[in-house]
């Protein structure tokens, strides 16, 4: 059986790149675009840019920590990955698809993996209207910040707003406030994935919003419209049993 071409990529950090040059050397390293395999050295920030970076790419992305967290990472060993790439299980993620529109009518479109958050950029709060599928369903969120997550993305920001953590294989997305004020208690809702969400940021001049997707930023924004782009796959690779919905589930019994 012919081994795999694989592509070793990295994030600055030192331990990243010594770890780049050691493996490129032991494996050989076929550029990413010649690759069978790519395989990212860091952390998740790096994880989610190499996914952007090579989207257009059909090869799979087996990432291994060489950052602070990990969470889409496997465990940095160097030996034995051709065997590893072998036997790993495959997860398939659709990213997000962001338009914001600014006060100024410019118009700006990017895609998220994790989630789409919109945050206050000023000193008061931000009041957003949230129209689901062309249906007003909340007239007025006083909040520092509202976001779409992911199942994928539902352990990152949106779990630290107190958002639901998502099997990774659900038919759904998180829409979740960020220290919501009217309604106080109001901590969220589930939609279909399908569903196309809008946010209107009402008083845009007076409470400033920006709009994020996936550190991306825009400022100003007058609206944003976010839906699921089921045109794009990324495809990651895990170690047997480490995959992400094992990572999900075991998160939620830490």
């Amino acid at each position: 059986m012919t081994s795999p071409r694989l592509a070793f990529v990295a994030s600055s950090a030192p331990i990243a790149q010594e770890a780049r040059d050691a493996l490129a050397e032991r494996y050989g390293d076929a550029g990413v675009e010649e690759a069978d395999v790519i395989v990212a050295l860091g952390g998740d920030g790096f994880m989610l840019q190499t996914l952007h970076d090579t989207q257009h790419i059909a090869a799979p992305v087996y990432g291994m920590n060489r950052g602070t967290v990990g969470f889409m990472m496997n465990e940095f060993r160097p030996e034995g990955l051709l065997e590893r790439l072998e036997g790993a299980e495959e997860a398939l993620i659709n990213p997000l698809s962001m338009t914001a529109v600014t006060v100024e009518g410019e118009t700006h479109e990017a895609l998220a993996i994790n989630e789409v958050s919109l945050l206050r950029a000023g000193p008061q709060a931000a009041k957003l209207k949230i129209t689901v599928d062309g249906r007003l369903r909340m007239a007025e969120l006083v909040c520092d910040g509202a976001l779409v997550a992911t199942p994928a993305g539902s352990t990152a920001y949106n779990y630290s707003a107190h958002g639901p953590i998502l099997p990774i294989g659900a038919e759904v997305l998180a829409i979740t406030a960020v220290a919501a004020f009217r309604p106080r208690r109001w901590r969220g809702a589930l939609i279909p994935k399908t569903s196309n969400v809008r946010f209107d940021v009402l008083e845009p001049e007076k409470r400033p919003v920006m709009a994020d997707a996936d550190s991306g930023s825009v400022r100003k924004v007058a609206h944003v419209e976010i839906r699921s782009a089921p045109d794009i796959t990324h495809r990651l690779l895990f170690d047997p049993g480490h995959g992400l919905e094992e990572r999900l589930i075991r998160e939620q019994f830490v």
